[in-house]
């Protein structure tokens, strides 16, 4: 069991979802991943969470946008207003502006220079998951990037990430800890068109129990299990709303 009682700043410490049809998410990735609906009551404005014995591990609210929904991946930060400068500085462009949470937090969400769309999280009364790295939990975030010469120099820049040169795939790092990665995206892997994004990974006991679960409740698999990296099987599905997100069966569970 990995729970947390904080995040360090720079480290990806949430996830949500806006979705066309939350019902329907929350009938997916419920049953998938053994998630309880957490109801936050009108003022949240149909936002809701989902939780595993109590603990919160994701959000899910109503679509923002038009176009297929999409998980969003948020890096905690001690000061959002300070970062948001950084991210203009360095060449991104502010979506959404530094915005309370009553007194959850503070979030604001944020473009890189090649498009790819994060948030921050400032945590008030809230830290973000509150477990991670164990089934049905974020264990991984990885930005799929078109330009990786571009986004490390800008996510070194507002984060002060340390990150790895090797040009397959970087890892960067907090505090000498490996916290996510950087993948280049290549023709030869996925189509041309393809928009830089960030994935999110959840951490499954049974990857072959979790590409049935996944095909029961109406998702896809796209990507059939494959070993990555030494790390352990993981596989890349769309659910049935159309968002895209990893599952990995980590050969040694996380901290």
């Amino acid at each position: 069991m990995a729970k947390r009682t904080s995040h360090p700043a720079g480290t990806p410490s949430w996830l949500d979802i806006g979705s066309p049809d939350i019902d329907g998410t929350f009938a997916f990735y419920g049953p998938l991943f053994g998630w309880e609906r957490v109801d936050l009551g009108p003022d949240a404005g149909g936002y809701g969470m989902a939780a595993i014995e109590g603990d919160t591990v994701a959000g899910v609210g109503p679509a923002q946008q038009p176009g297929p929904p999409f998980w969003t991946t948020y890096i905690a930060t001690d000061d959002v207003q300070a970062t948001t400068k950084k991210v203009e500085a360095a060449g991104g462009a502010v979506i959404v502006g530094p915005t309370d949470v009553f007194d959850q937090g503070k979030f604001a969400v944020y473009a890189d220079p090649n498009g790819a769309v994060f948030s921050v999280w400032e945590s008030g009364d809230n830290i973000g998951a509150y477990r991670v790295n164990e089934n049905g939990t974020l264990c991984w975030n990885e930005l799929n990037t078109w330009n990786l010469d571009a986004a490390k120099p800008f996510y070194a820049e507002v984060f002060g990430w340390d990150i790895s040169d090797n040009p397959e795939y970087g890892e960067f790092s907090v505090g000498g800890r490996v916290v996510g990665g950087m993948m280049p995206l290549s023709t030869e892997r996925v189509p041309q068109e393809t928009p830089e994004h960030w994935l999110v990974y959840f951490a499954v006991d049974d990857i072959n129990a979790a590409v049935a679960k996944i095909n029961e409740l109406g998702g896809t698999v796209m990507m059939e299990p494959f070993e990555a990296g030494g790390v352990g099987l993981m596989t890349v599905n769309k659910d049935p709303q159309g968002a895209v997100f990893a599952t990995i069966q980590m050969n040694e569970p996380g901290d």
